[in-house]
């Protein structure tokens, strides 16, 4: 009998997944350049969209037991899993260096005795040994450092609150509103966070014992973790600073909060290097998936220490933006078709619809405040053309008979 992972161990990977400074930094973003009271709504709207398509992408791979890049072969064929495949690995080994990167700054804002570069080796190396070791091997390890994690970022929450806001501006120094963000604009910053999951999660509900509440219980761990992630980056704008590290000393959390900033960075890059290796495997199947993680935790790191992100993150959310309208092609594909509407030719018509999508976004994302957003957008245009050739089948069956 395969060894298959309950709701329990899910659950804790998916909340640790979006425990992480680049949450945080979303929730800064918004905060810092909106009103509390315009952006509860489209925060909260945007997670709970970008939560059940998290949930519905997810449910796939926990369904036909494959991985995340593997699941795309029915739909875009071979040649289209492959080609997503390798836009994952190189999406993911940015993404790692981003937030590596984005971890090991905000230690340094902590006055610690090490440089940053050996910052980004100690973070690196740990990622590296955790996805070498395995999750399954480290399951305990896992649950135990998510409760750590998880009592210390309460406290410092309760202690954020707490704060004396007239004593800790002249200190901080306020922050403007200048360019206030527009509802549209909050929604897109608040979707974008799950829908950069969406080629990952598969990669572990395929193990999971009970398809659909281990895809539920994951989406739903990681909405809860990834809202409480915001609301405590607006918390520390409201302290009147936009740092995470300085928000740490003003609530005089030392050593807790480099245990924070740690295991929030490490929880987060684990999942990413992990998956990395999961969609080389989908490349070249002969590939060990353990062995690419952890060459994509030293290239990341690299990449962190080099300072070439400064540069790589429009070309991040470049290959972002590919994901979106591929899975509303995959769900439109594994939900509504049946039996009866395959075609061997379909996955062509597929990878155009996917096209239209991501075409779509690239010509949304430029203009300001566009209605539902260029993410929600792009996965309205591919949805519906992957599913006009399903529709024209089923009606031909009904003229015919």
């Amino acid at each position: 009998m395969e060894n298959r992972t309950g709701l329990f161990s899910n659950g804790v990977i998916w909340f640790g997944v979006a425990i992480s400074v680049s949450e945080i930094e979303a929730g800064i973003q918004i905060a810092s350049m909106s009103t509390l009271s315009s952006s509860w709504i489209p925060l909260v709207l945007g997670h709970l969209i970008g939560g059940i398509i998290l949930f519905f992408v997810g449910l796939i791979g926990a369904r036909v037991r494959l991985n995340a890049m593997e699941t795309t072969k029915s739909t875009f064929g071979d040649f289209g899993s492959k080609f997503f495949a390798a836009l994952n690995v190189f999406q993911l080994i940015a993404w790692v260096a981003v937030l590596n990167a984005q971890g090991a700054a905000a230690l340094m804002g902590l006055n610690l005795p090490i440089s940053f570069p050996l910052t980004c080796v100690i973070l690196s190396a740990i990622i590296a040994i955790w996805v070498y070791v395995g999750l399954r091997r480290l399951s305990k390890v896992t649950s135990v450092v998510m409760i750590i994690l998880t009592i210390l970022l309460l406290i410092l929450s309760v202690k954020l609150l707490g704060i004396d806001i007239s004593n800790v501006l002249p200190i901080a120094g306020s922050v403007g509103n200048s360019n206030a963000l527009s509802f549209w604009n909050i929604f897109e910053i608040s979707i974008a966070m799950p829908i950069s999951w969406l080629p990952v999660i598969s990669d572990y509900t395929k193990d999971v014992e009970k398809p659909v509440k281990g895809s539920l219980v994951s989406a739903i761990a990681y909405t809860i973790a990834s809202l409480w992630m915001y609301f405590l980056g607006m918390q520390i704008v409201g302290i009147g600073t936009t740092s995470i590290a300085q928000s740490i000393l003003i609530a005089g959390l030392g050593a807790q909060g480099v245990l924070i900033l740690v295991l929030s960075t490490v929880t987060s890059n684990f999942v990413a290097a992990n998956s990395a290796g999961e969609s080389a495997k989908a490349i070249y199947n002969r590939i060990d998936p353990k062995i690419a993680g952890v060459v994509v935790s030293a290239l990341s790191c690299m990449l962190a220490i080099s300072g070439i992100m400064n540069h790589y993150i429009g070309f991040l959310y470049l290959i972002a933006s590919v994901f979106a309208p591929m899975a509303a092609v995959l769900l439109v594909s594994f939900y509504l078709s049946k039996e009866e509407d395959a075609n061997p030719k379909t996955w062509y018509w597929n990878l155009f619809a996917w096209f239209a999508g991501f075409i779509a976004y690239q010509v949304t994302v430029t203009l300001d405040s566009i209605f539902l957003g260029p993410t929600l957008l792009a996965v309205i245009v591919s949805a519906i053309l992957a599913y006009l050739p399903i529709l024209k089948n089923r009606n031909k069956k009904i003229v015919n008979s």
